[in-house]
């Protein structure tokens, strides 16, 4: 090939490149930007006006996991409140708040509040079967609420038995169980990259009952850390 049409083909070629890359860029920043928008909105409409969106990650990359911070003059229902309506605008994948105090309190509310709705209700399936029942489905509509404003944080979702059966096939079952449910958060808008999923079996009863008692059989949810936000350029919305 003639060297002077293989320089040409080369600039032109990178010419595309640095064009492609301009026009991702503005439209990065377009989304962001109207993100940005939609979530401060839904900050101030829920009284959190002190507290701080921070829509690139420790890299310098636009996200769509924005980072909070401030507000600690407000109350713990408050910034509970803030973090929720913030997770719910569309497009945004998931919050955090800034390591410390702040991203403590948010998450032991979090946890709190999944212990207090399943205080007197239990996740049901059918008999040796990993299909929800309805009202199961109902209920863990309001397990994601309540952890929608603690999506920036690993979810541990652990599934249990009582100790009748074959152990092997507990620890099968439950973990079976616990993916079920993890697959239903992620249907209710918890993003799959915040979940995990595991079966102990009948290794771990409820403390004070009998390891047969039927009421063993059971998920539980755990609230964490903060995970980290990979360091990649803007992520679309998209399934998760």
């Amino acid at each position: 090939m003639n060297p002077r049409r293989a320089s040409l083909i080369v600039a032109g070629a990178a010419l595309c490149l640095v064009m492609s890359f301009a026009v991702t860029r503005a439209r990065g920043l377009a989304f962001i930007g109207d993100l940005d928008r939609q979530a401060s909105a839904a900050r101030d409409a829920v009284g959190g006006k002190g507290v701080t969106l921070n829509f690139r990650d420790r890299y310098g990359w636009l996200t769509r996991h924005p980072v909070l911070s401030g507000g600690r003059d407000l109350s713990p229902e408050t910034r509970k409140s803030v973090a929720a309506a913030i997770a719910a605008v569309p497009g945004i994948a998931g919050v955090s708040w800034a390591r410390g105090g702040d991203e403590r309190a948010v998450l032991a509310h979090c946890q709190d509040d999944v212990e207090r709705i399943l205080e007197t209700r239990t996740i049901r399936f059918g008999e040796a079967s990993t299909r929800l029942e309805p009202s199961s489905e109902r209920l863990l509509g309001e397990v994601a609420r309540s952890l929608r404003p603690c999506v920036g944080s690993i979810i541990a979702v652990t599934g249990h038995t009582d100790a009748s059966g074959n152990q092997k096939v507990n620890v099968a079952l439950s973990q079976a169980r616990a993916e079920a449910v993890r697959s239903a958060l992620i249907a209710r808008g918890i993003p799959a990259t915040n979940l995990r999923a595991a079966g102990l079996g009948s290794a771990r009863p409820v403390e004070g009952l009998d390891p047969l008692d039927p009421a063993n059989r059971r998920i539980e949810f755990s609230v964490l850390y903060t995970a980290p936000v990979k360091p990649t350029p803007i992520d679309t919305p998209g399934p998760e």
